[in-house]
């Protein structure tokens, strides 16, 4: 049972896996109107839904609704993509799977919105959905509000509005044994001097990595990449960034 979930009925842990190369010919398939590449495509990549779901858990007593409904998005992001851009589709199918999930906890918000404030929101939603479309990319508030001919603040407001509230113990990052929840991201400006004494600590303890060590923490905790987008731009493997991390952050420990 290792590794099993069971969304919809469907075990995940069963879910076929594809090579890029095999994803490639399916979507050029699908793309020329082969239905069953379509759902063999849609369906290999059911394991993405379920990554971007984990992080809505704390907000949701349903998974498989949540489920469903990124499962919608991920369609959606099929139809959509636009293979003479040059990006990935997990790219840009993450963000359209978050934006329908959104939308769907918005729908379903206890929170009353006046009407107009949420009209002026779903066409700035609208128009961050176009704009990724044509751009493979996650616009800014500036860019929608230039699309829609209004003023930034009026569409800041408007999407802070319909914004669903988060709980402090969300997830806001997984790493497989390490999970990062929002309370260990709120900061605190007091004690000032505690935070002094302990970045100096920090960075007497940094000194002290070689020069591998130094560049995979300030990859993963700096700029904050995957193990795998690291292991792909310095040229190792993930199982190598993994051990060297393990071993960095050990030696970080040892400082405080």
């Amino acid at each position: 049972m290792g590794g099993k979930v069971v969304i919809t009925g469907i075990d995940t842990n069963a879910l076929p896996k594809l090579s890029s190369a095999e994803q490639l010919e399916l979507m050029k398939r699908l793309k020329n109107g082969d239905k069953d590449a379509r759902e063999k495509f849609a369906i290999c990549n059911a394991r993405l839904v379920l990554s971007v779901i984990q992080r809505f858990r704390a907000r949701v007593t349903n998974t498989d609704d949540i489920f469903q409904v990124g499962f919608i998005g991920l369609m959606k992001a099929i139809d959509n993509f636009d293979m003479n851009q040059n990006v990935r589709f997990s790219t840009y199918a993450v963000p359209m799977v978050i934006g329908e999930i959104k939308r769907y906890l918005r729908d379903n918000n206890s929170i009353r919105v006046s009407r107009s404030l949420r009209d002026t929101a779903y066409k700035a939603l609208k128009a961050r959905e176009d704009l990724i479309r044509i751009n493979s990319e996650e616009p800014t508030v500036d860019m929608v509000a230039k699309k829609l001919e209004l003023p930034v603040s009026e569409v800041a407001i408007a999407l802070e509005a319909i914004s669903e509230p988060m709980s402090l113990c969300d997830p806001v990052y997984e790493d497989g044994e390490d999970t990062i929840y929002l309370v260990d991201q709120v900061s605190d400006s007091k004690d000032s001097e505690e935070r002094w004494i302990e970045n100096i600590n920090l960075k007497d303890a940094l000194s002290k990595l070689d020069s591998r060590e130094k560049e995979i923490i300030s990859l993963r905790y700096f700029i904050g990449k995957t193990q795998m987008e690291v292991s792909e731009e310095i040229g190792i493997s993930q199982a190598q960034v993994s051990r060297l991390e393990k071993n960095a952050i050990k030696e970080i420990k040892k400082a405080f």
